[in-house]
This record gives C-alpha cells, sequence and structure tokens, in this order.
C-alpha cells in the first residue's frame, strides 16, 4: 500500500503542476491530501492510521516538512538564503535602471563591424547581465526585444539569431552569482550530511572498522564554493559560443554577416562604452573578488550588489545634468578612503592607543560617511522616479516569499516522499543499475533534464536534488565533490531550460519576437547550442578539476585556511612531499648532513638527545617514504585483478542487504498483523531463498584475496601513520630548540627581578609574595624552555605562602632558579652565535617537506599543489 501512495503523491503533484495551479501551492498541498488519505485508509481498513506508512504515523510526517526547515534554517551558522532576497533586489533594480539596454547598444556598437560581432556581443552582454542579476526570464526578454530586431535589420539569420539569445540569456543559471548555485549549495549542505553517514555506515558494515579515515570523508560545499566552482564553466561556455558564432561567420558569412557603424570610434563613443561597461564590470568585480579573496561571505557580496546596483540606478535613472554623477562619484571616493585606512591602519574602536589611531578611526568614519551619503542619495533618486524603488522592493519581496514557500512546501513535499519509502526505493533502484556509479549519474542526470522542460529550477533543487544527492555523493567509487555535482545539475538545468519544445527560455523569447520569426525557427536555432552546452556537460564530467580547483585553492590560501596537520589533507600533502623527496631529495639530506655536524656538546643534555634523535627521525623520513611509494605501486597493481572481484562482491552483497532491510520491514508487519500474514510469511521465504542465493554467488577464494588485499592497505595505512609521527618528531624539537635559543635575551632580563625577589624574600608576607612571586612566574612562563625556573619560584611561593612559613627553603629554592637562570643564559647566549644561524639554515631546507605538517598554514606553493591535487576525484572504492 505504500507504493500506492507514493504513486497517488505523484500523481497529485504533477496533475496540480500541469493544472496549472500555483507550484508554491501544489508540492505542499500534495504532501497534505496524500497522508491524511494514507491515515484514513489505515484506520479505515486496519484500525490504525500509521499502518500505511514506512515508519511513524500522519502526525509526525505532516509536521516533519515543517519541523525539518525551521530546525535547518533558524541555525545562525546556515544563513546562506539571506543572500536570495539580496542577490534578487540587485537583479531586478539593474533591470529596471536599463543598464542591459546600454550594454548591449554599446556592445553591438563596439563589436558589430567584426564577422559575427552582433552576436558575440549579445553572448558577452548575456555573460555580464548572468553576472549581475541572474535572472534568466528578464535577461532573455530583454536582449529579445532590443537585440533581436537589430539582428534581424542587419541580415542575421532567424534561427541563429534566436539560438544566441535564447542560449545567451540561460546563463544567468550557472554563471555566479546565481540564486540557483545558491539554493543547490543549500540543498547539497544537508545531502552531504546523510551522505557522510551513509558512508560511514557501509565502511562500518565493510570494514568492521567504528571511525572511517576522515581522507574517505565527503567533501562539502557552501554558496560561496558554488560561485567559484560554477564561474570556470561558465566561462568555458562562453567561449564554446563565442567560438561556434565565429565560425559560422567565418564559414557561412551571410547568416552572420559583419554590421558597420556608422559613428566614429572617437573619444565620445569611448566614454559611452566606459560609462556603460564599467560600471556592470567593476560591479561584478566587487561581488565575486569580494568572495574569490575571502573579504566577504555570500550574504555579504550580496549586500554590496544589491548597494552597488542602487547607486548605479541613481545616475542612470536620472534625467541628467550637472549633478547626475555626483552619489557615484561620492560612493567611489567614500570607498577609496575606506580602502585606503584598511590597507594602512587598524582601525578599532575599542583600542584607540594614539593619536594614529583615532586619525584612522576618523578618516574611516569620513569615507563610510560619504558612501552613506551616497547610498541615501541614489535611494532618493530611485524612490522618485516613477517610483522605481518601491517597484523593485515589491518585486524583490514577491519573489523572495515564492522561493521561500516553494523551499517550505518542497520540505512537505520530500517528507512525504520519505514516509511512504519513496527514498528508499530510488536508492534501491539506483544501486542495483549496473555499471556503477557512471549509470546512476547518467539516469539522474536525465530525469532532471527531462524535468527541467516542465518545472522550474526551484522545484527541480528543492524536490530533486535532496532525494538523489545524498545516493551519489555516498558512492566512493567516483567519490565526487558536493560542489561539482551542484554544477554539473546548474548546466543541466540551463539545457534543459533552451530543448524544444517546452524550454523556458524558448517560451520567453516567443513571447518577445516579432511575428516574422516562427517558432520552429527558435527550436531550430537553439539545437547547436544545446550540442554546445552538453559538450560543455561532458567536458565538465571528464575534467573535474575546472570545477573543484578554485574552491580548493579559495579555502587553502585564505587565512583560515585548515592547517598542513589537517587529516583530510594528508594524500595530497604526502604526494606533495613525495615529488620533492624525488626532485630534490640530494638537496634535503644534505641540509640533514649539515645539521648534524653541528656542535650542540654544550646544550643540556635532554636537548641534545633530542636534537640527534630528530635528525635521525629526518632521515628515517626518506625510507618510510619509499616504503610508501612502493606500497602505493603495489596496490595499483593488485587492484588490477582485485577491482573486477570487489565490483562483483560488493554487488552481491548490496542486493542482500537490500533484501534483508525487505525481510526485516516483512517481519514487522507480520508482527502487527497488517494484511495477508500468510502471503507475506510465503514471500518473506521466497526472499530469504534469493538472498542466499544471492550470497551463494560469491566466488569461493573471496575472503582469502580480501585479506590478502585488505593487509595491503593496512600496511600502507601503518606506513603512513609512521610516517606522519616521524616528521612530527624530526621537526617539532627543531622548532622548539629555536624558540628556546632566540629567548635568551628575554630570559636574561628576568634575572635582576629574581635576584630581588631573593633579597626581598624574609621580608615578605603571604599576600606580598603572592603577588611579586605571580608576576615574574608570569614573565618566566613566557620564555621558551623555562619551565624548571618557573616550577622552582612557585615552589619558592608557596613555602612563604604556607601556614608555617619556611622562608629558608623558599630561599633554596630561589637558589636554584638563579644558577639554572645564569647556566640557561651562558649556554643559550653562545648558541644564539655558534647555532641558532645553522639550525635557521637547517630550518628553511626541510621546513616545506620533513617539518610541513607542522606550519600554521600551507605556503603558497604547497597551497596550489594540494588544492590541484585535492580537486580531482579519487577512486577509494576498493577501502569499501
Amino acid at each position: 500500500m505504500e507504493l500506492f501512495f507514493l504513486l497517488l503523491l505523484i500523481v497529485i503533484m504533477a496533475g496540480a503542476l500541469g493544472s496549472g495551479y500555483p507550484v508554491a501551492f501544489s508540492l505542499p498541498g500534495a504532501a497534505i491530501i496524500t497522508i491524511l488519505a494514507a491515515a484514513g485508509a489505515g484506520y479505515l481498513f486496519t484500525g490504525d492510521t500509521d499502518a500505511f506508512f514506512e515508519s511513524g504515523g500522519p502526525s509526525q510526517w505532516l509536521s516533519a516538512g515543517v519541523t525539518n526547515l525551521r530546525g535547518v534554517y533558524w541555525e545562525p551558522e546556515r544563513d546562506t538564503l539571506i543572500a536570495i532576497p539580496l542577490f534578487i533586489f540587485m537583479g531586478i533594480m539593474l533591470q529596471r535602471s536599463k543598464i542591459a539596454e546600454d550594454l548591449l547598444v554599446t556592445m553591438a556598437q563596439l563589436f558589430g563591424p567584426i564577422p559575427g560581432g552582433l552576436g558575440i556581443s549579445v553572448v558577452v552582454v548575456g555573460a555580464l547581465l548572468a553576472a549581475t542579476t541572474g535572472i534568466v526570464g528578464a535577461t532573455v526578454v530583454a536582449m529579445g526585444l532590443i537585440s533581436l530586431p537589430a539582428m534581424m535589420r542587419n541580415g542575421y539569420s532567424n534561427s541563429l539569431s534566436s539560438g544566441i539569445i535564447a542560449s545567451s540569456g540561460t546563463l544567468g543559471q550557472i554563471i555566479p552569482p546565481s540564486i540557483v548555485l545558491i539554493i543547490l549549495a543549500d540543498q547539497l549542505s544537508s545531502a552531504v550530511d546523510q551522505a557522510g553517514q551513509a558512508r560511514q555506515d557501509l565502511y562500518k558494515e565493510v570494514t568492521g572498522e567504528i571511525v572511517m579515515p576522515s581522507e574517505f570523508g565527503v567533501v562539502s560545499t557552501s554558496a560561496g564554493d558554488m560561485f567559484l566552482g560554477a564561474l570556470v564553466p561558465g566561462l568555458v561556455l562562453v567561449g564554446l559560443y563565442i567560438v561556434f558564432i565565429l565560425a559560422v561567420a567565418l564559414i557561412r558569412p551571410k547568416l552572420a554577416p559583419a554590421v558597420p557603424f556608422e559613428g566614429g570610434y572617437d573619444f565620445k563613443f569611448m566614454g559611452q562604452v566606459f560609462i556603460a561597461m564599467f560600471p556592470p564590470l567593476a560591479l561584478i568585480v566587487l561581488v565575486l573578488g569580494s568572495i574569490i579573496g575571502g573579504i566577504a561571505t555570500v550574504n555579504q557580496a550580496g549586500a554590496i550588489g544589491a548597494v552597488g546596483a542602487l547607486v548605479m540606478a541613481g545616475y542612470r535613472l536620472h534625467p541628467g545634468g550637472r549633478l547626475r554623477y555626483v552619489p557615484a562619484v561620492l560612493a567611489l571616493l567614500g570607498l577609496g578612503v575606506i580602502t585606503y585606512v584598511l590597507s594602512n591602519y587598524s582601525p578599532n574602536v575599542q583600542n584607540i592607543r594614539n593619536a594614529e589611531d583615532l586619525f584612522a578611526i576618523r578618516l574611516a568614519s569620513f569615507g563610510v560617511g560619504l558612501t552613506m551619503v551616497s547610498v541615501v542619495w541614489s535611494g532618493f533618486r530611485a524612490y522618485f522616479n516613477n517610483g522605481a524603488l518601491i517597484g523593485v522592493m515589491v518585486d524583490t519581496a514577491k519573489t523572495t516569499a515564492l522561493v521561500f514557500i516553494i523551499l517550505l512546501g518542497a520540505a512537505m513535499l520530500t517528507a512525504a516522499f520519505r514516509a511512504f519509502g519513496g527514498e528508499e526505493l530510488v536508492k534501491h533502484f539506483l544501486e542495483g543499475l549496473p555499471g556503477g556509479f557512471w549509470t546512476k549519474f547518467a539516469i539522474v542526470m536525465l530525469v532532471i533534464f527531462i524535468l527541467g522542460f516542465f518545472l522550474d529550477f526551484i522545484e527541480i533543487a528543492v524536490v530533486v536534488v535532496p532525494i538523489v544527492a545524498p545516493i551519489l555523493l555516498a558512492d566512493p567509487e567516483a567519490n565526487i565533490t558536493a560542489v561539482w555535482l551542484g554544477v554539473m545539475i546548474g548546466l543541466n538545468i540551463q539545457t534543459s531550460f533552451l530543448t524544444p519544445p517546452f524550454g523556458f527560455a524558448l517560451f520567453y523569447l516567443r513571447g518577445v519576437a516579432s511575428k516574422a520569426v516562427k517558432t520552429i525557427q527558435i527550436y531550430i536555432g537553439v539545437l547547436p547550442f544545446i550540442a554546445l552546452q552538453i559538450v560543455a556537460l561532458f567536458i565538465v564530467a571528464s575534467y573535474p578539476p575546472l570545477v573543484n580547483y578554485l574552491p580548493m585553492r579559495s579555502s587553502l590560501t585564505a587565512d583560515t585556511a585548515p592547517p598542513p596537520i589537517n587529516p583530510a589533507l594528508q594524500y595530497c600533502v604526502e604526494n606533495y612531499v613525495a615529488q620533492e623527496f624525488a626532485q630534490n631529495g640530494d638537496e634535503i639530506k644534505a641540509a640533514i648532513d649539515r645539521a648534524a655536524s653541528l656542535n650542540v656538546s654544550y646544550l643540556p643534555e635532554n636537548l641534545q638527545d633530542d636534537f640527534r634523535d630528530s635528525i635521525e627521525k629526518s632521515r628515517e623520513a626518506f625510507t618510510l617514504m619509499d616504503e610508501i611509494e612502493t606500497l602505493k605501486d603495489e596496490l595499483a597493481d593488485k587492484a588490477v585483478d582485485y577491482r573486477p572481484q570487489h565490483t562483483v562482491v560488493r554487488a552481491l552483497q548490496r542486493d542482500a542487504r537490500r533484501l534483508s532491510s525487505q525481510i526485516a520491514d516483512l517481519d514487522t508487519a507480520i508482527e502487527r498483523g497488517f494484511g495477508d500474514t500468510d502471503a507475506q510469511r510465503e514471500r518473506r521465504a521466497e526472499m530469504e531463498e534469493e538472498r542466499d542465493a544471492l550470497l551463494a554467488q560469491i566466488p569461493d577464494g573471496w575472503e582469502e584475496v580480501q585479506t590478502a588485499y585488505g593487509q595491503l592497505t593496512a600496511q600502507d595505512r601503518r606506513a603512513r601513520g609512521m610516517y606522519r609521527r616521524t616528521v612530527d618528531q624530526a621537526y617539532k624539537p627543531i622548532e622548539e630548540l629555536q624558540e628556546i635559543i632566540g629567548d635568551a635575551d628575554k630570559l636574561a632580563a628576568l634575572e635582576a627581578q629574581i635576584d630581588a625577589l631573593a633579597a626581598d624574600a624574609r621580608g615578605m608576607d603571604a599576600d606580598t609574595a603572592e603577588e611579586r612571586f605571580k608576576t615574574v612566574e608570569r614573565l618566566v612562563g613566557d620564555v621558551a624552555g623555562a619551565g624548571d625556573i618557573r616550577s622552582l619560584l612557585s615552589d619558592a611561593r608557596r613555602k612563604i605562602d604556607a601556614r608555617t612559613p619556611d622562608v629558608d627553603e623558599a630561599l633554596e629554592n630561589i637558589a636554584e632558579a638563579q644558577a639554572i637562570l645564569t647556566a640557561e643564559v651562558a649556554w643559550r647566549s653562545r648558541a644564539e652565535d655558534d647555532l641558532l644561524p645553522g639550525l635557521r639554515t637547517y630550518d628553511e631546507g626541510i621546513r616545506d617537506t620533513i617539518g610541513l605538517r607542522q606550519q600554521p598554514r600551507l605556503p603558497r606553493e604547497q597551497a596550489l599543489f594540494v588544492a590541484s591535487c585535492s580537486a580531482e576525484h579519487r577512486d577509494i572504492s576498493l577501502n569499501f
């Protein structure tokens, strides 16, 4: 019966959407009606309202959607969706202020004389509008109204013109900042949690180990990562469009002729180009550059975009005159002042220590004041110019409300889908397909492509993605990242928006195109661009670093980058060290040999032992890395024969697990007395036989083969663990010894204060001793390697502060501390001249290899290598 109600849910939803009923109410309405129907049927036929649910009951599933939505989006950390109204405001304001029209006209005049130049200008403007507005319908309509008549008038083919405009208009789906990417990022972050748990459970079930290594975890995403990941694929798509238009113009000039510019390319024209292009480009740089540079979060970048769009509208909507550009100039001056202050000072209102700090605060306040005047002035202009600001605010509120209502409805629909076992059904179907991950991925992409004919991107993102994304992300075979999956889905949705006969972009264009353009011409015109988008999909699928590299690079080079000791980075960090050992191993070994010849005989014995041990550990690191590389080659060789057997056996075990799950469900139904128990027992027996038959197909020698490969992987893990401990033990003593020697002067400066304690100890009362000794103890504690001195001073303080003070013993402790201090200062001062330069040279020689794990963050060269390495999808399925 669960399948019946699952089908009913889909039929009601499809019927409501097909009849034109609003999406925001179709999704929750279908969920509520189906859940109530299932509860009513259960009560009528079995006397239990929970009978026809996979688990739980109607009240649980009716509230699940709202509870999940509230639980997720009310968390302070999950604030991604705040960016949606900001980017919507930015896009609508730029549309209302006719920035798009200025861009199209100016770019057409600039590129028109080139063969295919008018078409190229439409593509470039489409990309710029995508990066500033991200609103597909508005972009297609605007370019259709402005560019299509001009292209037809200048002899462009109707089909080619239609294809260029429709395809360029859909770039807003994939070129950031895009609302699609924000919603996908939000949905995928939830899917990553589910996928990570599923992968953890699989690892535990298959290997028997409770803890899965961090490097096997699912890589999450954020809206910022999605923006960075989609940037290069979006530019690749734009490049493909431009190359295609140029090829058509050169091969068949009549389809895309050059359009001569009747005016002159003089300073006046260049000024028009600057005014039309610079503000949108500056806004793109501010919005995307602030995210890429780690200066602003996505929400902050959205606020920058909204304010920038308002300032641009302030001068564009103005009728003209000397004061037209004053607000924009004030904004630029204000931002310039703020940038100057941040570059040269560290303004902090709560930490004003001198006149320079006060000057910085006043200068920053002046810059902020200029910017605020500009924003208020621009808003005043937009408000009184035919109510443009009011219209933009109302449209922003409507669109944002629509998005969030759809999110709520989709959460309820997804909860109902899970209530009737739909998620498990989809999971079992996909996992039962032959061909592994790529078959599942192809099926999902095909379904999304078809759904794109009928559903908007929001419905696809919030209904389909939460169901299929955890299944795809959990698969260790491809080990894909969430950002790559999101970009692939975004590209796919964009392609479906172009595909005849249902593509949304085609409907938008048909609505504004003249009657001279036939519908069939629009359909024919988009076909080559659909092919180009499919080519782009295959390019991105075959080379994941196009998507993954920028987010990885941004993460690893940011101020908040994870340290090199982070477990998730170790595989790539070790690959870098192995490469350096292979290329520069002789130089590193020479540095180790030079360090071994340093004279450390006058150091305390414990430091001598630590130094010599660190030298041996450094030499041992080469041997361990050779072992790791040998094991890596052995694993690669063994995998050739092991992989086919592993694939077959894991498929059989997966099917057997699915049958076991179904048997458990039948046992529950039989225990509760639901349905025909005799038939269920018979079905249970058949399923047990089927499960046993599947397990019987596992080859007899499988356990031995698995054990042999498992032993090899265990050796690899042990070797890597030993290498990590060894390099840590090799570098830490060197780092600590440099710090100890470097603090020689700080330690010597404390001699007078300790002597004063010795001189005054007999006359101190308990309170005075507490205060004075603790002050000196804190200072000694700041000196590296002075722990013994601090301990003796603490002992002396406690002797004076005791109920029965023992000043003589306290003086003995102080004298011992003075003796140690004198000895420490002596050898440290000598080492500062004789040993420290050699240690620093040695440190420089091993810091980026043997000492890499102990650095606070990856140096730039290493960060770029690790980013490039991590951007590749690594098959880890043989570990499961």
